[in-house]
Parts: structure tokens; sequence; C-alpha cells
């Protein structure tokens, strides 16, 4: 016996165009984990000034890896 979970929506990290400021990585990532946007902004605006070279990098990253939303 086979069982299958069906949640209706399915999630996927992406990023948000209508409430980006950037690139829309961090509203695309407070939209995934049910965050305020800006939460998120000022988690990575400490982040970067904590480790600037790391958090740099990941946020180039993720703004290059991450697709846009189709939802909109």
């Amino acid at each position: 016996m086979k069982y299958q979970r069906d949640y209706g929506l399915e999630r996927t990290l992406s990023k948000d165009n209508l409430n980006k400021k950037l690139s829309g990585v961090c509203a695309g990532i407070a939209r995934y984990y049910d965050l305020a946007p800006l939460f998120v902004r000022v988690l990575a605006i400490l982040a970067l000034l904590m480790f600037p070279m790391a958090t740099g990098v990941a946020y180039i990253v993720a703004a290059a890896l991450m697709p846009n939303s189709k939802h909109y």
C-alpha cells in the first residue's frame, strides 16, 4: 500500500519580482519561509557587515541561480 501526501501547493524557492529591492533574493527567501521581507533584509545587512566577503558572494550566487517567480 502506498500513501501519497497532497499538500495542495508546491512551494519553490524563487526570486520575488513584486517585492524586490535589488534582485528579489531576500524577498523570495522571506516568501518561502513566511517571514517579513524587512526582517530578512535586516539579517542580510547584518550578515554583510559581519562577513562581507562570504555574504556578498552568497548573494551574487543566489541572484544568479535562483529562478524568477512564475506566479506574477
